[in-house]
């Protein structure tokens, strides 16, 4: 019997926060994984949505007791500053990732999903501003200068609703390539005004970074997407596939379309890059359908 991957897509916002990123703001990614089908036309993915729900400990009912009998793979949108994953849910999602599940996690600039931090095996890709901060003393500044009220890690690869020229690292990954492209690599992802910072430890030889960007205020390379391979742990479970990623604006509906709108604090001025190039589009969704395959579970 045919299984769809099932797809979990899960943000660290309060679903009660309507005015912000909730997971109601990532409905063309979601409807574009529904829509994707096997030669014979069955359903690749099955997708579940939903913001977090804590109960009165303080707990995600379904983060805390994430499981492979549940799900295949968890997007994990961490969008909060700290606040957003409880203990138990931090044990959910290692229990998960022990179990083979594949996950992809992402956050934005500054201290935005800095509450990754204790998922040891996940959050160590992602640098924070107060909490596991870059190594290269370097890059411990301000990249985007234009919103001065958001700090470091913060590069500026474009403004909301245009797209960026994106570097595959040569062998190029499988997740980087477009067959519907004329030179078979996916060249272009959304572009954002100030996005997270992410790198690999000296001991992770399981992982490598797959693509680069450049700043469009100074110039600066940045690292855009991480894939760590599976791997053993100390307990010897065979840990999930991750995805590590600069930004959660190459996945939300904004930016792939700025007439969908966006919340009420985002006062950069967008660009219509996306609209006019039809190819930027097509890479954003075939870097979507690649992840949603490599992720699927051993």
């Amino acid at each position: 019997m045919h299984q769809p991957i099932r797809i979990l897509l899960q943000t660290t916002l309060l679903s009660t926060e309507e005015d912000d990123w909730t997971i109601a703001r990532f409905s063309r990614l979601r409807n574009y994984l529904t829509t994707l089908t096997d030669a014979a036309g069955n359903p690749v993915c099955q997708v579940t949505t939903r913001d977090r729900e804590p109960n009165a400990n303080g707990d995600d009912p379904v983060l805390s007791t994430l499981d492979r009998d549940k799900f295949d793979q968890l997007w994990l949108f961490a969008l909060d500053v700290g606040d957003g994953l409880s203990t138990n849910d931090c044990a959910g999602i290692s229990h998960f990732h022990q179990q083979g599940g594949g996950i992809l996690a992402t956050r934005d600039h500054q201290d935005m999903g800095v509450s990754m931090c204790p998922l040891k095996s996940i959050g160590i890709f992602h640098y924070f501003h107060t909490k596991q901060p870059d190594p290269d003393p370097s890059r411990c500044c301000p990249d985007d200068v234009e919103t001065q009220s958001i700090l470091w890690p913060n590069y500026h690869s474009g403004r909301n609703g245009d797209y960026q020229t994106i570097t595959p690292i040569v062998p190029v990954h499988n997740l980087l390539k477009n067959p519907e492209s004329a030179t078979g690599v996916i060249t272009f992802f959304p572009a954002h005004p100030h996005e997270g910072g992410i790198g690999i430890p000296d001991d992770a030889d399981h992982a490598q970074v797959i693509a680069t960007s450049k700043s469009k205020i100074t110039g600066r390379e940045f690292n855009l997407v991480i894939a760590v391979e599976r791997t053993r742990d100390r307990e010897g479970n065979l840990l999930g596939r991750v995805v590590a990623q600069s930004t959660f604006h190459h996945l939300v509906d904004y930016n792939w379309d700025i007439a969908t709108g966006c919340p009420s604090f985002v006062d950069e001025p967008p660009g219509n890059g996306m609209k006019q190039n039809p190819q930027a589009l097509s890479d954003i969704q075939a870097y979507v359908k690649n992840v949603a395959l490599w992720l699927a579970p051993a």
